[in-house]
């Protein structure tokens, strides 16, 4: 074992004796990496994470969740305020559980169960009941309060009086005070506000709306539309108003957007329109009458009725004697004149005819246009030289927003003339600021970006260079030849007894093989 340790030592160690500079940085680098990777690992893998499992905490809850986190040894954190509590994330469900079963998160305040759950009434005298009744019809309250949306927490005070020995006195009423804490933006309307001041009047016994106050964190009354005749749902209605009105102008607006953008070009026009919107509505009824034949206006006859009678009659004598007295009338007929005989016929027709009875409830829309205006900016093709948008082109623009204008108030009710439907479009043509400066900004981004990437071929560059370096120095390295053996040649120097010739068989060698006397004079130096 100790052998192979020692041969994978010897390795390693001549391993690194052979490798480069880059190479060995490049080992360190790894090396230091890893080492890193596995100590931020350790150190996540061992770190607790914390999950906010109660936020906006009474102190008297926090108290008693604190106390049971400690008493199970669970390790959680205090926010700064205290109204904050954070668990293991892996127990939070567990730990939220426990605690409600527990009854220990009562938002504040101990409703009848917290009251009256473990104490026995027996015994206690009548105005200990009675503080403790109010406590908790107080604490009933706030835990109603606090479970409507939009609270983060309430404050309730009852004040009930006490009662009069005195049979024929009247007793007086109760009152009531309630502040909520609302969360940072949110708002009630009437509808709303009407229901709380019904949950605390059902709630206390001879509790009167108008005896009631509800107020927010800033002192401001939500009044009750019953006490100071505030329209129930006034408020949604006037936001539902406002948003109709802004829909109703961004659409036309993008529309105005979208049809000059793909005349003059992306990013050269802007539009703003302003309008007035009439939401009153009107409900006709109409009955109608009209007959099924247009023709003779009649209607279809749906009863008939015939009757006729007739009857004849003689005449009577006439009675009395004419006379010619003072007290008689000259010239009247005497009895002997004979009567005269009558007859007469009667004939009655009813029909009933049945006509067209039409009943029309006409509902108006929900709005109407009242009136509408549109200003436009358009930045000219040259910058700077307004003169190069063609005149034909302005007046096109100016011809379709004036249709617009007066499309839109159509159903107006109203009339107007072409100039004044003229007055209700202005077109200004002038360059746009923002351009200049997302073109600045586009520049210096592509300045910025342009740097990055120059750096960046730098440094590919760079290394690319080091890399071929270190390759050609291995592959030189490799193709470098072992030394040859050269052959010198030798010198007779016994049959050479002057030192002319042997001046001159170096010369001549010198001449004709220069690296061979090179070579000879190197031995030579080394023998030496």
């Amino acid at each position: 074992m100790n052998e192979s340790i020692l041969q994978y030592k010897e390795r390693l160690t001549q391993y690194w004796k052979q490798a480069s500079k880059v190479q060995k940085y490049m080992i360190l680098a790894t090396v230091v990496i890893l080492i890193a990777v596995l100590i931020l690992t350790s150190i996540n893998l061992s770190k607790t994470e914390y999950a906010t499992a109660f936020t906006n905490l009474q102190p008297n809850d926090a108290a008693s969740i604190k106390g049971y986190l400690d008493g199970a040894k669970i390790p959680y954190k205090l926010s700064a305020d205290g109204k904050s509590i954070s668990v293991p994330a892996n127990q939070a469900a567990s730990i939220k559980l426990d605690v409600e079963s527990q009854g220990l998160n009562k938002s504040g305040s101990l409703g009848y169960s917290g009251t009256f759950g473990g104490s026995k009434t027996f015994g206690m005298s009548d105005n200990e009941f009675n503080v403790k009744l109010i406590s908790a019809m107080q604490g009933e309250i706030q835990q109603m309060f606090n479970q409507i949306n939009g609270v983060n927490s309430s404050k309730v005070l009852i004040t009930v009086p006490k009662d009069n020995s005195f049979i024929t006195s009247t007793k007086p009423d109760s009152t009531a005070s309630v502040v909520l804490n609302l969360q940072q933006g949110y708002k009630f309307d009437q509808a709303q506000i009407d229901t709380m001041y019904n949950l605390v009047a059902k709630t206390v016994p001879n509790l009167k709306p108008e005896n009631i106050t509800i107020s927010n964190q800033n002192g401001e009354l939500m009044p009750n539309s019953k006490t100071t005749g505030a329209i129930a749902g006034a408020s949604s209605l006037i936001a539902q108003q406002f948003q109709v009105k802004n829909q109703f102008q961004q659409d036309l607006q993008k529309n105005v957007m979208s049809l000059l953008s793909t005349i003059l070009g992306p990013n050269k026009v802007v539009v703003s329109v302003v309008s007035t919107l009439n939401f009153d509505q009107k409900t006709t009824k109409s009955n109608l009458v009209t007959p099924v034949n247009p023709n003779d206006t009649l209607g279809i006859p749906i009863s008939v009725q015939d009757s006729s009678k007739s009857s004849t009659s003689e005449g009577a004598s006439n009675g009395g004697v004419p006379g010619t007295g003072t007290t008689d009338v000259p010239t009247y007929p005497g009895g002997n004149s004979a009567g005269g005989k009558s007859t007469s016929e009667e004939t009655n027709k009813i029909i009933n005819y049945e006509v067209n009875r039409i009943t029309n409830d006409i509902i108006a829309s929900p709005f109407v246009v009242k009136d509408l205006s549109i200003s436009v900016g358009v930045e000219p093709p040259v910058k700077n030289d307004p003169n190069s948008l063609p005149q034909e082109t302005r007046d096109a623009i100016r011809q379709a927003l004036v249709s617009i204008v007066s499309t839109s108030l159509a159903d107006s009710g109203q009339t107007f003339t072409d100039d004044a439907l003229a007055r209700r479009v202005n077109m200004f043509i002038q360059p746009f600021s923002g351009n200049d400066i997302a073109a600045s900004s586009a520049r210096s981004n592509y300045l910025m970006w342009g740097g990055i990437g120059a750096a960046a071929l730098i440094l590919a560059g760079l290394g690319g260079y080091l890399m071929r370096r270190r390759k050609q120095n291995e592959i030189i390295e490799e193709e470098i030849p072992a030394p040859v053996v050269v052959e010198l040649p030798t010198i007779d120097m016994e049959n050479v007894s002057p030192e002319n010739q042997m001046r001159k068989q170096l010369e001549s060698l010198a001449k004709k093989k220069p690296e061979d006397f090179v070579n000879l004079l190197r031995t030579w130096l080394v023998d030496e």
